[in-house]
């Protein structure tokens, strides 16, 4: 996962979980792809730099949040970009989508195309197939139907109890920040368990660019309801985390439906 980012404006967050400074912020990102000339001089290049920044120039009085390359060809350059909030989106599509880059030593022309980002989230006819048709699943047991979230990049820091002065993820505090969608049954912290690692051959924490130790989790709701509105809630957000000076920052993560019932290895888990 990327690291957290420094938010300016926190108008479109929605709270999570006040008490720990939690929100959820939508996701404002845009793909640019920037279509290349057949190179005709052998040992000339076009710089990835000088088409990021002419891509910035182009937005006028605005400024990307982030703008990072996602793919480089012999044929085109893919970049992703993040504004502030939802409404710049829009502004900042009709000041790139169709326009053209004119490149200093170069005589052909540039084509720029930009579309808002597709979010890759799981869909309720994803879920509910997926377990309708799992032969090996009984939907009337938990952990065997849709009722588990499994959450992947939660910064550590974030889920640490208060005054513990622990970096540590504590399933108290994912159980706090995570039941105001419905009553939850079981939760699990992977990391937690000293020997999960060392039975399943996988790491259940990561380090994001700069450092910062992240986690993954399970989240078990009672109910089919709590499951789906945590869905919904996640679908299309960052995480967003807003301290007592008023700063605030946010990250990525990942949420997938899973039904809890079985680790990679086949361990029974948060069922019964």
């Amino acid at each position: 996962m990327a690291a957290a980012t420094i938010v300016h404006d926190t108008s479109e967050a929605v709270e999570l979980c006040p008490l720990y400074g939690l929100y959820l912020k939508p996701i404002t990102k845009m793909t640019i792809s920037v279509a290349l000339p057949q190179l005709k001089q052998p040992g000339k290049s076009i710089s990835n730099w000088e088409v990021m920044e002419r891509l910035k120039g182009m937005v006028r009085d605005h400024q990307f949040s982030a703008l990072r390359i996602s793919k480089s060809t012999m044929d085109f350059i893919r970049f992703e970009g993040e504004v502030e909030n939802k409404s710049l989106v829009r502004s900042f599509l009709a000041c790139l989508d169709g326009k053209t880059i004119k490149l200093s030593g170069f005589s052909d022309i540039l084509k720029v195309r930009a579309a808002e980002f597709k979010i890759d989230f799981p869909t309720r006819h994803d879920w509910d197939s997926f377990f309708r048709d799992a032969k090996d699943m009984n939907e009337t047991l938990p952990g065997e139907r849709p009722d588990t979230i499994h959450l992947e990049g939660l910064p550590c820091k974030w889920f640490a109890l208060k005054e513990s002065g622990s970096e540590k993820p504590s399933e108290e505090v994912l159980v706090r920040v995570f039941e105001r969608f419905g009553e939850i049954r079981n939760v699990d912290i992977p990391m937690l368990d000293p020997y999960r690692e060392e039975m399943t051959g996988r790491n259940f924490h990561t380090f994001s660019f700069g450092g910062h130790l992240n986690f993954e989790a399970y989240v078990q709701y009672r109910e089919y309801a709590g499951f789906i509105q945590a869905m919904s809630a996640l679908r299309g957000m960052k995480l967003m985390y807003k301290g007592e000076d008023g700063k605030a920052v946010a990250c990525n993560i990942k949420s997938l439906s899973s039904g809890g019932a079985r680790e990679p290895n086949g361990l029974l888990w948060l069922r019964g």
